[in-house]
């Protein structure tokens, strides 16, 4: 479930086990009245704040959820350290509360995060920020990229450590592989497949990368 957040409209996503009905929301940049209200609506347990990275429209308030709902913060990688430090700062210059934090748990490559039964892999996608990280989950076809890739698009690199040919070196080893028939949510914006954007996005297709 997408819950579309703060004036960036950032897709914060509700996800969960629809077994055990435990659910973990991905990316909490604000607006947390919206947030509450999805997790009502789905009637799920929130077991914890899973991060993407450390910019201002996708953590800001991943701390007050998480000690609103008691529960763990997991992600991003440790080298989005920076970005998690000065969420105060930046949510000053976006009119975003921002709360700055360590998370529970840092991610990195091969690590895995459950939710409920499931279990997703996290591959560390460096470029749009040092410690991006994406989950995905193979039985589903199914990834959570945050803001590596868009319907049509990829992620900004001129922001403090972000580095375009990075992003793109992360769409290629570690997006791609995953499998055309991919369907992802992206930061902003509507979801799509691997296999379409591999096709059609002007920044990464095939034919885009091999001119």
């Amino acid at each position: 479930m997408i819950v579309p957040v703060t004036p960036i409209e950032q897709n914060c996503t509700l996800i969960w086990c629809t077994r055990t009905m435990k659910a973990a929301v991905i990316d909490p940049g604000g607006d947390l009245a919206k947030i509450r209200s999805a997790v009502a609506q789905a009637g799920v347990t929130v077991e914890k704040v899973l991060l993407t990275h450390g910019h201002i429209d996708h953590a800001g308030e991943a701390k007050p959820l998480a000690d609103e709902l008691g529960v763990a913060i997991e992600g991003p990688h440790e080298a989005d350290r920076f970005w998690l430090a000065r969420l105060a700062d930046d949510g000053r210059n976006w009119g975003i509360n921002g709360v700055p934090f360590e998370p529970d748990r840092w991610l990195d490559e091969g690590d895995t995060v459950t939710v409920g039964d499931l279990t997703l892999d996290v591959y560390h996608t460096p470029g749009h920020t040092a410690g991006h990280v994406i989950f995905h989950h193979a039985p589903s076809n199914f990834a959570q990229v945050g803001d590596v890739l868009f319907q049509g698009s990829v992620g900004r690199t001129d922001l403090p450590q972000g580095d375009h040919q990075t992003l793109v070196n992360s769409i290629v080893t570690k997006l791609w592989p995953l499998g055309g028939e991919t369907a992802f949510i992206p930061g902003h914006g509507k979801p799509s497949t691997f296999g379409h954007e591999r096709q059609w996005n002007m920044f990464v297709s095939d034919d885009a990368l091999s001119a």
